[in-house]
């Protein structure tokens, strides 16, 4: 679980910091006495509880609480506040919690118990990829459709390459694999992003594509992958690859016998 504090006041920031440490003592905490550099980094991880402090300048506790929602719908928001005050507004935004400063180790407690979305809290993620078989992406136990179908290979593209960035001429290799014309393919697979942005976004999947200039890479850490918990778990995995892979693309054919050579040398265990 990931847990991020944010407060400009350092004092109440330690404060809450230590709390969570003894309350929580397995879960990855992160705190931020700058909100703009706690949503710059869940853009990057997904979180799963922030407390947030109301007052604070540039950018305050509920406007950071809608940009950390659109990012991840399913975050626990705890709202810290000296008042009463945003109790209206901060049940606007559907949040967990709102506790009065000083906090405490029971106000922590107390709200950790009693999350919104206690079923993520406990490690469910809203993106899950099936690429035993055939691919397959889900968003909240929904396959997602994209306007083009060569989108949903660009993102089986990208799983299959665990994380690692993957440039825009190796992601045309995969899709066409005849030369035809390049700039033409190029043209194409700009319509091909475009969509594939535009449905994460909709879909409030900001973060889960790590894009560079000429390349993209898929947030490991963000989503549920049937090949990912195998390949960490081996036989305690409660997926098993039995031959199929992703076996509607003709390129996965080459990672086959990679997967096969895992799969036998666990047969010895």
């Amino acid at each position: 679980m990931k847990v991020i504090m944010v407060d400009d006041n350092k004092k109440d920031l330690e404060q809450v910091n230590k709390i969570c440490k003894s309350v929580m003592s397995d879960a990855q905490l992160m705190y931020f006495d700058d909100p703009l550099a706690a949503l710059a980094k869940a853009r990057e991880e997904e979180i799963d509880v922030a407390f947030l402090d109301i007052n604070m300048p540039d950018l305050n506790g509920l406007e950071l609480g809608k940009y950390l929602k659109e990012l991840n719908p399913f975050i626990n928001i705890i709202y810290i506040s000296e008042t009463k005050d945003y109790g209206y507004e901060a049940m606007e935004l559907h949040a967990s919690g709102y506790m009065l400063k000083p906090a405490s180790k029971d106000k922590v407690k107390t709200e950790i118990d009693e999350l919104r979305y206690a079923e993520h809290y406990n490690g469910h993620k809203r993106v899950f990829a099936q690429t035993f078989g055939n691919f397959e992406l889900f968003v909240d136990n929904k396959p997602v459709e994209f306007k083009y179908k060569r989108t949903k290979e660009i993102v089986a593209i990208l799983i299959n390459n665990r994380g690692a960035q993957t440039t825009n001429g190796e992601i045309i290799a995969s899709l066409w694999e005849d030369d035809g014309d390049p700039d033409k393919k190029l043209s194409y697979l700009c319509n091909l992003r475009q969509d594939l942005q535009n449905t994460f976004s909709r879909l409030k999947l900001d973060g889960i594509i790590l894009k560079q200039r000429g390349s993209m890479a898929i947030a490991k850490d963000r989503i549920e992958c049937d090949m990912y918990d195998w390949l960490e778990k081996k036989n305690a995995s409660k997926y098993k690859y039995i031959g199929d892979y992703m076996n509607q693309y003709s390129w996965s054919e080459f990672f086959h016998a990679e997967l096969d050579e895992i799969s036998y040398d666990l047969e010895d265990y």
